[in-house]
């Protein structure tokens, strides 16, 4: 992956810039030494050591168990205006199939998803902004841990995290391989589905395979189940609006006893929407289907729906905010205004429910040739931080700037 093919203006950026190597290394070694959420020991401790280096003024750990908090004053101080940061911290359960110098040391621990990288770029922000201080107010850099699954985010919050820090607005970002290097892309409104969990539990009368009207079939029941609910989306959600409902997995029966129909069944899967009221209606829906479905052959079906992370909606004013500043950094043409949503899911989310904010793409090519999120051979493009950092930084300089005569 080669480096962004524009010019990159802002003064941020040209400071940023000659901490590349420094970011480079620092994210290569977070890379190299993955941790899951509320296990990153390794990755805080790095992060409090970067942060004492770059000079902030305060540094408080143990925010969401491994969560660590900075806090930069800016020059001025007369709007009393205090604005977020946000960087995610843990890797993923997966084995790295990388071979370059910097691959995952520990088996089945990978950073998949370039949480490594986006911790370098707020402590390349941190630098900055402690270097130079040139805003009016106070930047508050969250890294936190646990996105990937553990709600680390909400695990912060009540920590309390927005009243020790009480942030007016906060903004995230994530790489985007499906961008190329150098673009910036968001949307007001959704950016991200809300995830939840759903388990369905059949139960029927076990018995043998060549006497089944002994027995209740718990397979067929969940073979019926599992065509039926695709018509939940289908025929029950209006056109215009998003929803995906996936049974991703199925366990029933032992493969060793190919004649013995199982009493019981269990289906695992996802429900993905944007809309509560669309939430709501799935949840509803699948529920009846279920029992109703069952009920018809017999069995019995219950299922547990967990709403795991909600949508991620980003606020009209400060979506608009956030792209006026990626323009000052790389340009109109480089800023997709219009991102289309994706069905995955983002715990950033907790925070935008109680704060206005925006969560943004940063482009880093490499989708077309597999380097895809969460892939085994996925790696952060390390051409990317100085950008990333700057865009961070940028973000706190413009929306509390010095006054004029500063």
């Amino acid at each position: 992956m080669s480096a962004p093919r524009l010019r990159i203006g802002g003064r941020a950026f040209a400071q940023i810039a000659q901490y590349h190597p420094e970011l480079t290394a620092l994210r290569r070694d977070l890379h190299a030494h993955p941790e899951l959420g509320f296990q990153e020991v390794y990755t805080s401790a790095r992060v409090k050591e970067a942060l004492k280096l770059c000079g902030v003024d305060e540094i408080h750990d143990g925010i969401g168990r491994t969560g660590v908090v900075a806090v930069v004053r800016g020059r001025g101080h007369s709007s009393g205006s205090m604005v977020g940061l946000r960087a995610d911290m843990d890797a993923l359960p997966m084995v790295e199939h990388n071979e370059f110098g910097w691959k995952s040391c520990k088996s089945g621990l990978m950073h998949g998803c370039g949480h490594d990288g986006h911790t370098a770029m707020l402590i390349g922000a941190a630098r900055y902004l402690a270097q130079t201080r040139n805003f009016d107010g106070t930047a508050v850099l969250v890294f936190q841990p646990g996105e990937e699954g553990y709600a680390g985010a909400r695990a912060m919050i009540e920590d309390g995290l927005f009243e020790r820090f009480p942030v007016q607005s906060i903004f995230a970002m994530h790489n985007w391989p499906a961008l190329p290097p150098g673009t910036v892309g968001l949307s007001p409104g959704p950016m991200m589905a809300a995830a939840d969990r759903i388990t369905i539990d059949i139960t029927g009368r076990g018995g043998h395979g060549a006497h089944p009207y002994q027995a209740v079939d718990v397979v067929l029941a969940a073979a019926h189940i599992i065509t039926a609910a695709q018509s939940i989306v289908a025929r029950n959600v209006r056109a215009m609006d998003s929803a995906v409902l996936s049974l991703c997995a199925m366990q029933a029966g032992d493969l060793g006893a190919f004649s013995v129909l199982p009493d019981k069944a269990r289906l695992v899967g996802t429900v993905r929407t944007f809309k509560p009221e669309v939430q709501e209606m799935v949840e509803k829906r699948l529920k009846e289907m279920c029992s109703a479905v069952a009920l018809g052959l017999g069995a019995t079906a219950t299922v547990q729906y967990e709403r795991i992370y909600p949508a991620t909606i980003n606020t009209e004013s400060e979506a608009l905010f956030a792209a006026q500043v990626a323009e000052s950094l790389v340009g109109g043409d480089h800023v997709v205004r219009d991102l289309e949503p994706s069905m995955g899911a983002e715990d950033f989310a907790f925070m935008l429910q109680l704060k206005p904010g925006a969560y943004l793409r940063l482009g880093q090519g490499g989708a077309a040739s597999g380097g895809t999120l969460h892939s085994s051979r996925y790696d952060f493009n390390d051409e990317i931080l100085p950008l990333g950092a700057a865009l961070h930084a940028s973000l706190i300089e413009q929306a509390m700037p010095l006054p004029a005569a500063e």
